[in-house]
């Protein structure tokens, strides 16, 4: 056992998981590490961590893909717990015209008018790629002008920086990105739900600290701050 608590998150918790550290350091005892703030590709994503047997005591992404990992016993059965709820946006460079997407068909409009569009390795690029696209009749058109971010780069950074036009993501993983603006969630009649889930590590080190933070983060405490970070405390 070690004064530390291991924990790797997808982007869409990041900005709420550091926000609370403090608190869960003050209720457990330890110092957090955040290993990794990415779902990630490649052999530093997330499932590779893991897969290479990397300890997490502390393990938080999509819903779906947490039960992947108990699956695999990568992460154990006990301790699941939805944490939080979010939605799908977009977002353009500061300064950029404020986009319409009050209907589907001026989503469509918007989308093909864009020169390009930058999304992300998880939840949200998988539907846009996989889901809105196709649904929109404009797979064609729009998959060679997307760029697929990697390396645990936000989507927002890319557009900020000029490098893409649009940026496409989960709401809580723009809002902490400078440079962007209008974000924006989808229409609703295309709007996708996604729910984060943590779970602990097969070789956590201290299983019932684990557990206090994950507990933790499903509370009338740490709703506040989840709530302010863009994602829906469970």
């Amino acid at each position: 056992m070690t004064n530390e608590l291991r924990v790797m998150t997808s982007g869409a918790f990041t900005a709420a998981h550091f926000k609370l550290i403090a608190e869960v350091e003050e209720l457990t005892s330890k110092k957090i590490i955040t290993v990794t703030t990415s779902i990630g590709t490649g052999e530093s994503s997330i499932p590779n961590r893991l897969r290479r047997g990397e300890v997490a005591d502390v393990v938080i992404v999509a819903d779906t893909l947490l039960k992947e990992f108990m699956k695999e016993q990568w992460v154990l059965n006990e301790g699941f717990q939805v944490v939080a709820s979010s939605v799908i946006g977009i977002a353009v460079r500061e300064g950029a015209p404020k986009p319409d997407l009050s209907s589907v068909e001026s989503f469509k409009q918007f989308l093909l008018a864009a020169q390009s569009v930058a999304y992300s390795a998880s939840v949200s690029g998988q539907y846009l790629l996989n889901e809105i696209y196709p649904r929109l009749g404009i797979e064609s058109q729009m998959l060679p002008k997307s760029r697929l971010i990697t390396g645990g780069e936000r989507t927002g950074t890319i557009v900020a920086r000029g490098e893409a036009e649009v940026c496409c993501q989960q709401i809580s993983e723009m809002l902490p990105i400078q440079g962007i603006a209008h974000i924006t969630t989808l229409p609703e009649a295309l709007q996708k739900k996604s729910f984060f889930a943590a779970g602990i590590g097969s070789h956590c080190t201290d299983k019932r600290a684990a557990l206090q933070m994950i507990q933790f983060l499903t509370s009338a405490q740490a709703a506040p701050t989840i709530r302010q970070t863009g994602l829906e405390p469970i």
